[in-house]
């Protein structure tokens, strides 16, 4: 590498990184707000995971029940996520939802109707309630869209296929960002006053995961390093219901919807399992029979099926039932909708469903039942963030989205994460855009930390080492996967922990061949240093985290703990060193506290 490698440089008051959801709505807001902005994303713009969310949004808006209000999605979501949530963040969500889908469909968001000509609202696991607006099963790519569309005619810059991979740092606070662009290597740097990472999940790290190849957990890597906190990393979602055949469809998600529209999950023996596996906290409000939960799918009055409990439960019954030798030919369990709802019904309600089943795997879902089992599909911890702002505790730093942490506690419920998107999207753009207004002159940007930071990006390319970073990847994956999934167990974690000592130390051995030029091998070595990142920290939260709470299961200790209830597991990286630290979760307000106690 040259002395000093040429790059071209931008300036802006605010750069957001990531185009799904969260970084679209946190752009318009900052653009809407006078300041200069710039949308950066490392895949093309509107290739955003956000278009992977099929069944809805969730917003307590009475459109279908009018007994629901902010307050029972508060509760619903305190409670699904075991109570180790940011009782702020959650109050805020629940609260703000409702105007954030009503923006959607003022900016061209086309949502179902009910008979009456309000947005429609479906069934989800975890909501008391019928509460997600949606569009059939497409309703991340109608939020997309929607936004997408608001976003270009605000003007923004766009940067695609950009992958960011240093933020910089003027003392303490954040000033820019270093990248390269995807197709032609060539090397950028961004001077901005105020960053927000908005770059989604880490999935990629584990074997079988509902996420695209851009989930690599580049936000969490890039603010651990600027010195941001991490909260609840152990806390890893497995979709109860991703695709479990053909293999190379493997992970491929079946929106909860199916369930919420009539579906039932059934063994190889045809027995509807879920009764079994309803706990404790659920009882009185859970069908516990199949003459009960039947009656519920036709009027929604009497107690909810145990197919729609939260996304934690429903995963760990699955992996019980494929354990005990009643699972599926290929590995998962059957999910059934042909044997209550029509033909006609299933192509209208799910027409991306029907079209998955039909086109991957050769299944006719209005014929014949799925077959589905978990996938790695959310990251429910993340960077701590303000509530209200959005802010980490880096200044000039922002995060919203699936990389921060705090809304979801220890388990997202379904229809949670679009509304997450444009709830803390919009107030990371307008708190974002105050901080750059507070700053006087340009961002000082450091030559000598920018050209560091570029000799670390094309060092691959400068080594003797023969390591390949596929292999390197494909390992991982298989640790991930073994050790860290969904059930963990102290010594399985120790040993992920060592052999991501090992992945670290092949990693920096890595030779790549050829030229920038789109050159994948180049890009899944950096990609590699953020998931080898996530996976470490994903490990130590889980080890210190002793006990079994939402998307965190010891099989050592089996039973929730009280007392680790009421802390959150807070990661720092200082001087290359991970560190783990139990801090307690702010205290709630009694008003918050006394709707936890409400049974409805």
């Amino acid at each position: 590498m040259a002395a000093n490698e040429t790059h071209e440089t931008h300036e802006y008051d605010v750069i957001v990184i990531g185009a799904g959801g969260a970084g679209l709505r946190a752009a318009i807001e900052a653009s809407a707000a006078g300041v200069k902005t710039a949308l950066i994303c490392k895949s093309l713009l509107g290739k955003a995971h956000t278009v992977m969310a099929e069944g809805g949004i969730a917003a307590a808006m009475g459109n279908v029940w009018k007994e629901d209000n902010w307050q029972v999605h508060f509760r619903d979501t305190m409670r699904g996520g075991k109570m180790l949530n940011n009782w702020r963040m959650a109050q805020l969500h629940a609260m703000e939802s409702p105007d954030r889908v009503l923006e959607l469909e003022e900016w061209g968001a086309l949502f179902d109707r009910t008979k009456d000509g309000l947005i429609s609202q479906r069934d989800f696991g975890g909501h008391r309630y019928a509460r997600l607006a949606h569009v059939g099963d497409r309703t991340g790519l109608e939020l997309i869209r929607t936004l997408q569309q608001h976003a270009v005619h605000k003007g923004l810059d766009v940067h695609m296929e950009c992958n960011v991979q240093r933020l910089l740092k003027d003392g303490d606070r954040v000033c820019g960002a270093v990248g390269y662009l995807r197709p032609s290597g060539k090397l950028v740097v961004f001077r901005a006053k105020a960053v927000i990472l908005a770059t989604g999940s880490v999935g990629k790290a584990w074997k079988f995961t509902s996420n695209s190849w851009e989930s690599t957990g580049d936000g969490i890597t890039l603010g651990l390093d600027a010195g941001a906190e991490l909260i609840d990393m152990e806390c890893i979602q497995f979709h109860p219901t991703g695709m479990v055949w053909p293999t190379s469809v493997r992970g491929i998600l079946v929106t909860e919807g199916v369930r919420g529209d009539g579906g039932t999950l059934k063994n190889s023996e045809g027995a509807r399992f879920m009764f079994n596996y309803i706990p404790e906290y659920f009882k009185g409000e859970t069908a516990d029979n199949e003459k009960e939960a039947d009656a519920w799918y036709e009027d929604k009055t009497n107690r909810r099926t145990p197919d729609l409990l939260p996304r934690d439960e429903v995963a760990r019954a699955i992996n019980a039932e494929v354990k005990a030798g009643r699972g599926s030919p290929h590995g998962g369990v059957f999910l059934d909708i042909c044997t209550r709802r029509s033909a006609d019904y299933i192509r209208k309600r799910l027409p991306s469903m029907y079209h998955q089943f039909k086109e991957l795997a050769d299944v006719d879902i209005t014929k014949e039942p799925m077959e589905v089992g978990p996938t790695c599909h959310y990251l429910n911890g993340g960077i701590r963030v303000d509530a209200d702002t959005t802010a980490t505790c880096v200044p000039g730093l922002f995060a919203a989205g699936e990389v921060a942490g705090g809304l979801h506690g220890a388990n997202r419920l379904g229809g949670n994460s679009l509304s997450d998107l444009i709830v803390f999207g919009r107030r990371a753009g307008l708190h974002a855009a105050e901080y750059a207004k507070g700053l006087r002159g340009a961002a000082g940007v450091d030559a000598g930390q920018t050209q560091a930071s570029i000799r670390e990006l094309l060092s691959p390319f400068d080594r003797t080492g023969g390591e390949n970073p596929y292999a390197i990847h494909s390992d991982l994956q298989e640790c991930m996967q073994s050790l860290v999934g969904i059930i963990r167990t102290e010594g399985e974690l120790r040993k992920a922990l060592a052999e991501i000592a090992v992945f670290k130390q092949r990693l920096a051995r890595v030779k790549v061949a050829g030229g920038r030029d789109f050159n994948p091998a180049w890009h899944l070595a950096l990609d590699l240093y953020s998931m080898l990142s996530v996976s470490e920290a994903v490990t130590l939260g889980a080890i210190s985290r002793k006990e079994s709470r939402g998307g965190h299961t010891r099989d050592d200790y089996p039973m929730a703990d009280d007392r680790l209830g009421k802390v959150n597991m807070v990661i720092r990286k200082r001087s290359g060193e991970f560190s783990v630290t139990e801090e307690p979760i702010p205290e709630m307000p009694p008003e918050l506290k006394a709707l936890l106690q409400e049974k409805r």
